[in-house]
């Protein structure tokens, strides 16, 4: 059979969800566990329910993040599993959802922003020392973003033992990152950009390019977009 006649088009379902305010209660439990809770204890809270099914596991994950994070929107959803480091440093906008098994690895004095109705799917990994996802950006389920990387200076000693160089990721709105894709230390995916399934980006994606390949090359500009550069 023709593979083209057993596809199908179907309505987009999380982009176009419409996130209402969060609950008022869940709103004051978070704002309770802030008040009365260690860190340490949050994080501990965090762990206890983060591979729950219940409505209250659901809902104490958001509370403990929401209370853990520099700021936390409403309507985000959190996969079971997934875990942070470092959340004091997080700004998750509204509408977000984080999948599950995904680790977000923070820096005490780092930022680490997840916008608007973004989405990111289980088992991504996040070097997020300085990394920026604007709004309504997908993330395919097992890629990745590398946020540092040692110098390799001096060469006396083992690399590992030698000083990180921490570079901003910066991921444009719209974007689209496929499927176990990589993006490594200091690049920018432009507005609207595709990044290709397993791809490798180690540079700058211009705005609604499609790039594919290990390292990533240009495949061509999205339909109605040119090189305007």
């Amino acid at each position: 059979m023709d593979s083209t006649q057993s596809s199908r088009i179907v309505p987009a379902v999380h982009g176009r969800r419409l996130v209402a305010p969060d609950p008022p209660d869940e709103v004051a439990l978070a704002d309770r566990l802030r008040r009365e809770r260690s860190h340490a204890e949050l994080l501990a809270l965090a762990a206890q329910h983060a591979h729950g099914l219940s409505d209250d596991d659901v809902r104490m994950r958001r509370a403990v993040w929401r209370a853990l994070a520099r700021r936390f929107g409403d309507g985000v959803r959190i996969g079971r599993g997934a875990i942070a480091t470092h959340p004091e440093t997080f700004e998750i906008g509204n509408g977000v959802f984080i999948g599950e098994q995904v680790f977000i690895q923070g820096r005490f004095d780092g930022r680490c922003v997840i916008g608007d109705h973004s989405w990111i799917g289980p088992q991504s990994y996040f070097d997020a020392r300085d990394l920026v996802i604007e709004e309504y950006v997908g993330w395919g389920p097992g890629a990745k973003v590398l946020g540092s990387t040692h110098t390799g200076v001096p060469t006396d000693v083992p690399i590992i033992q030698t000083d990180l160089e921490i570079r901003p990721v910066r991921i444009g709105a719209w974007a689209d990152v496929g499927v176990n894709a990589v993006i490594l230390p200091g690049v920018t995916v432009g507005k609207g950009a595709i990044v290709g399934a397993g791809a490798v980006v180690s540079h700058d994606v211009p705005a609604f390019a499609v790039v594919a390949g290990v390292p990533a090359k240009l495949l061509r500009w999205r339909e109605g977009y040119g090189d305007t550069r």
